[in-house]
């Protein structure tokens, strides 16, 4: 398969998981109310999913984001929405046109994927909304969302191949 179908081909999985992402924010905004920063006890405000599974706790809930990771700049909202729409320009130029293993499209798409999820957010809402809350043993990992995991896969994928390469690499030296 040449290069171009398989990009149309992570292109239409990309689109499906984006529209899961959307969509999951749109239920999340209209029909869930925003999370309780005060709920000191499981669910937090939100659906629990499971209280506690070895010391593990997991609800739905809704919070928002006006900044990047864990909140960081929320008071730079334009100037975060227009890096990550440069950023965004940019891998799909580095997707369409770069030279890179054939293997590393798909984590790249995911990148492209999730941060576009956050963009449209941005766009649409005024904020990014958070859904998925873990606490672990009694700490609170911060609320994020579908668009947060494919970015945190894709990157992880990359990395992983990365390091698997020059592992090779330094093998086949030796």
């Amino acid at each position: 398969m040449n290069r171009s179908r398989r990009l149309v081909g992570f292109a239409l999985i990309a689109l499906l998981l984006l529209g899961v992402d959307l969509y999951s924010k749109w239920a999340i905004q209209e029909y869930l109310p925003h999370m309780r920063e005060s709920a000191p006890y499981y669910p937090y405000g939100g659906i629990g999913v499971f209280p506690d599974v070895v010391g593990i706790e997991f609800s739905i809930t809704h919070a928002t984001n006006t900044g990047a990771i864990w909140g960081l700049f929320a008071e730079h909202l334009y100037i975060l929405l227009a890096l990550r729409l440069t950023l965004i320009g940019g891998l799909i130029l580095y997707a369409l046109f770069g030279k890179f293993p054939r293997h590393t499209l798909l984590p790249l798409v995911l990148v492209i994927l999730g941060a576009s999820g956050n963009v449209f957010d941005v766009l649409l809402y005024g904020h990014v909304i958070d859904m998925l809350h873990f606490r672990f043993w009694g700490w609170h990992y911060p609320v994020f969302n579908l668009a947060d995991t494919f970015i945190f896969i894709g990157v992880a994928w990359m990395l992983t191949l990365s390091l698997l390469q020059k592992r090779r690499r330094s093998e086949s030296a030796s």
